[in-house]
């Protein structure tokens, strides 16, 4: 099936839904007990085509309100793919993720190739507990550890003395067995950046991602000259040019990207390959998504990314909206080019409101 897209006539539904988690997901801006998710769905001649967006303050400047009213007037206003492809490209500076929701949409509509990829992706795990509760945290640790993952994400970005007894503690039960990614979320000022990252002793530490503010690139470049662990950039990078910029600065070895800032599955295909150019390495992935975000991002990641993905969102919630559900073996995914479908059944009951036709949807 094409990938170009010839102009039709539409009907669109779209969902905000609120989506618990099994357990709090602990972040320097806050712990986050559930999913934010719009949900947005594209009907065109006897096909249907789903898209989401999961809006995290923090991650994105949008809120799930705005997305939400975004959300419904697309939804109201329109009627062909066309007028919806152009709405949607106006947004992408101002509302990214909102936008990403139906470009993704559209890309199913269009059978991209790329959704038709299989093959098998391998994940990292979270810790989730803290250091002083050590019996809990090395229980958690070797649970992961026996799943068979080999890169584990530890948070930091509270205190960096805290921190740093965070990711000693965490080192000291892993022993060797794998690999630290550590995720500041933006949580440090340059001086609380460069206090932990020359402390940080280098063993076993895959890298340091995003440790200061998004916007504040001096203090990205800053703390590149003290480090003794590579570096990421996540929540920086926005557009393909904050790309460019990561490179110009030498600010970062390895740069993090997302499908919800960047639109369309092609654009971050193109993403991977702009940061391999640079002679940076990718990482992919959205802890922050529902399993279609999830499935959408492994997609694009097989035969573009070598490290461990982060599109382990669905993981952290026990509602799955695709059928069937993507299928883990230990530490990975296994996809089988198949399309999925959606469970209508999990939309209804977890649905804060809906707009557009659902009717046709059953």
């Amino acid at each position: 099936m094409s990938s170009v897209l010839s102009n039709s006539k539409i009907t669109l539904a779209a969902a905000r839904l609120r989506l618990p988690l099994t357990v709090p997901y602990r972040l320097a801006f806050g712990e986050q007990t559930h999913f934010d998710v719009l949900l947005v769905a594209i009907l065109s001649n006897g096909a249907v085509s789903w898209g989401e967006a999961t809006i995290l303050p923090g991650y994105t400047d949008e809120t799930i309100e705005q997305g939400w009213s975004l959300a419904k007037d697309l939804t109201d206003r329109c009627k062909t793919t066309h007028e919806l492809m152009s709405a949607c490209d106006k947004m992408l500076d101002s509302a990214p993720f909102t936008a990403t929701a139906f470009l993704t949409a559209l890309d199913w509509l269009a059978g991209n190739p790329i959704l038709q990829r299989r093959g098998r992706f391998e994940l990292l795990g979270t810790v989730n507990g803290k250091a002083d509760y050590r019996d809990k945290l090395e229980h958690e640790v070797e649970t992961l550890l026996s799943r068979g993952y080999k890169t584990l994400k530890v948070k930091i970005g509270w205190e960096p003395e805290a921190d740093l007894r965070q990711v000693n503690v965490v080192r000291d039960i892993v022993n060797g067995r794998a690999k630290l990614r550590v995720d500041g979320n933006q949580g440090y000022n340059r001086e609380q950046a460069i206090h932990f990252l020359s402390r940080l002793e280098p063993e076993d530490i895959e890298l340091v991602e995003q440790p200061c503010a998004a916007e504040d690139w001096d203090s990205a470049a800053a703390i590149a000259g003290v480090s003794k662990v590579p570096l990421m950039l996540d929540e920086s990078i926005y557009t393909l040019r904050d790309i460019d910029r990561a490179a110009g600065l030498k600010c970062a070895n390895y740069i993090k990207l997302k499908l919800m800032k960047l639109g369309r599955l092609n654009t971050l295909e193109n993403g991977l390959r702009q940061i391999s150019d640079h002679g940076m390495t990718a990482v992919l992935g959205n802890g922050v998504a529902t399993d279609l975000g999830c499935w959408m991002e492994l997609c694009v990641a097989l035969g573009n990314v070598t490290t461990a993905g982060e599109m382990n969102g669905f993981l952290k919630t026990p509602i799955q909206l695709l059928k069937p559900a993507l299928k883990c073996e230990g530490a990975s995914v296994v996809i089988d080019g198949s399309m999925p479908e959606i469970d209508l059944d999990a939309v209804r009951h977890n649905a804060v409101e809906r707009a557009g036709d659902w009717k046709e949807l059953g």
